[in-house]
């Protein structure tokens, strides 16, 4: 159980690299006043620490945007019944404090797709810290969504805003934006027809093959219920990207609140042993 008066100190301030250095020193002193070893402030080569110094050394961040929808048993799911039921165990007036069980099934609101879900790689908890930040590629299709609910992200959008913005930066993490997440308390989310097919935007297989191939990509986002477009019957996206050992997002809020580049995003991944994926709280700092 958490402490009731546990607090947390929101920083305004701008974070620059020169904060995490100053922060580090002052960890060498407290640990030398307490008798400890001496702590290094360079954190070790190819660390998430370093990598994260290293991109504060190029930006300052001044923002932090939520990209996380609020997850409740109404949210919409792919199947179309609900998948978060949540019982009162205790209560603040009965009992002192209040506390909930959930019933969750993982794949439900803003959540991850480990490699495991669709393969016998990574589950959630196995995925590297290192491999879940990075440089933020926001690629813009809602002109298309507009027009075909069943728009793609295709190789010619990834080279399109290439043109613009120059190469996809190493250790990417792309984000089709097509802006559905408008409709997610509308049935327009799942947007489906009498058959029961859904009709929402996706990668295409193309789109994934030239990310695995041809970039250096750590993770993929989606505004929408899938990975693959609402159509899909055989779930070629989530099979060529997860068993690559690669990840996505499914259900991603707020892309309409950044860049095309620019942002960092950072992903906080569930890290229950064994997890195919799970919701999961997601951030861009810019």
């Amino acid at each position: 159980m958490c402490v009731p008066a546990c607090t947390k100190k929101i920083a305004s301030e701008a974070v620059a690299r020169r904060n995490f250095l100053r922060a580090a020193a002052g960890m060498v002193g407290v640990a030398a006043l307490a008798g400890c070893a001496p702590v290094s402030a360079t954190p070790p080569a190819g660390s998430a620490a370093a990598a994260v110094g290293a991109m504060a050394g190029k930006h300052s961040f001044s923002r932090i945007v939520d990209l996380t929808h609020t997850l409740a048993p109404s949210f919409p799911t792919f199947g179309g019944d609900p998948q978060l039921e949540m019982e009162t165990l205790v209560t603040l007036a009965n009992d002192g404090y209040n506390m909930y069980r959930w019933l969750l099934v993982e794949h439900t609101g803003t959540h991850m797709d480990a490699p495991f879900h669709f393969s016998d790689g990574l589950s959630a908890d196995q995925i590297s810290a290192d491999d879940l930040f990075g440089p933020l590629a926001v690629i813009d299709i809602r002109a298309k969504a507009e027009e075909n609910p069943d728009a793609q992200l295709t190789p010619d959008d990834i080279a399109a805003w290439e043109s613009r913005h120059g190469p996809l930066p190493a250790g990417a993490i792309v984000a089709m934006y097509s802006g559905w997440d408008a409709f997610v308390t509308t049935d327009k989310f799942r947007n489906a027809d009498d058959s029961g097919v859904m009709h929402f935007p996706g990668f295409h297989i193309e789109a994934i093959e030239m990310l695995l191939t041809e970039r250096d990509v750590k993770g993929i986002f989606v505004d929408t219920l899938s990975l693959d477009y609402g159509p899909s019957a055989d779930f070629a996206v989530h099979y060529r990207w997860l068993p690559a050992n690669k990840w996505g997002i499914e259900n991603v809020a707020n892309l309409g609140l950044l860049p095309p580049t620019g942002a960092i995003a950072i992903v906080g991944g569930p890290t229950i042993a064994g997890a195919t994926g799970g919701p999961s709280r997601i951030f861009a700092l810019l």
